[in-house]
């Protein structure tokens, strides 16, 4: 349940401009003095666990939620990813890699247990443009309460769509003097650049795939 990384679709699109971790480099957004944006972030999408869903719990009798009729809990943690922003080609691949750490609470015999998951394509915070389903399997060895199995995925955008409009990119990037009449105008202020920014922006998320009975389980714990 630690080191994970929560992304917040409903976040101020501002905010989480500078918060963007994926593969970053020196393209990203960069406040320069607190005037202006002296670099723009590049292609590669910020990776992260969406909220509530990066633990699983499993229960011996269905519809049960009580604690005593847990069977198995497993958390996603140890979320890396690397990301192929310089090879010029027109998809820019994005690949991930995280650790599953389960426990049960009957130890006896061996036993495997099967965690579905999903790699999400997120764009502009809220639109869905990809999604693929994965399975990893977790073994239990015989007398043990603790298991851990690793999981990878990978995820591909469109670089023209996640590469900003020239015109946009200047707007925000513009060196701007204490007399300008603009200087105190934060760009990404103005509805078009932060519509443009908007649809630019792609985040891949992982996160175990859960019903709805499991969301909720997670929301309300």
């Amino acid at each position: 349940m630690t080191n994970r990384t929560r992304l917040f679709a409903a976040a101020g699109l501002a905010a989480s401009l500078l918060a963007l971790s994926g593969c970053k480099t020196k393209g990203d957004i960069v406040v320069d003095e607190g005037v202006g944006i002296s670099a723009v972030r590049g292609v590669c999408p910020a990776v992260g666990v969406p909220d509530y869903t990066g633990d699983i719990t499993l229960f011996r009798t269905p519809g049960a939620t009580d604690a005593g009729s847990i069977d198995v809990t497993a958390a996603l943690t140890n979320l890396r990813s690397t990301c192929d922003e310089a090879n010029g080609g027109e998809k820019v691949l994005t690949q991930v890699g995280f650790d599953v750490l389960a426990r049960r609470t009957d130890t006896r015999g061996a036993r495997t247990v099967q965690l579905p998951y999903f790699v999400t394509v997120l764009r502009a915070g809220r639109a869905v443009i990809a999604k693929r389903l994965g399975t990893v399997t977790v073994s239990f060895a015989d007398g043990q309460d603790r298991a851990q199995a690793h999981a990878t995925g990978s995820a591909t955008v469109d670089r023209v769509e996640a590469t900003l409009p020239p015109e946009v990119r200047n707007r925000l990037t513009r060196k701007r003097k204490a007399g300008d009449a603009d200087a105190a105008i934060d760009p990404l202020a103005q509805p078009d650049v932060r519509a443009a920014v908007a649809r630019a922006t792609f985040e891949v998320l992982v996160g175990f795939q859960l019903s709805e009975k499991q969301l909720g389980y997670n929301a309300t714990r």
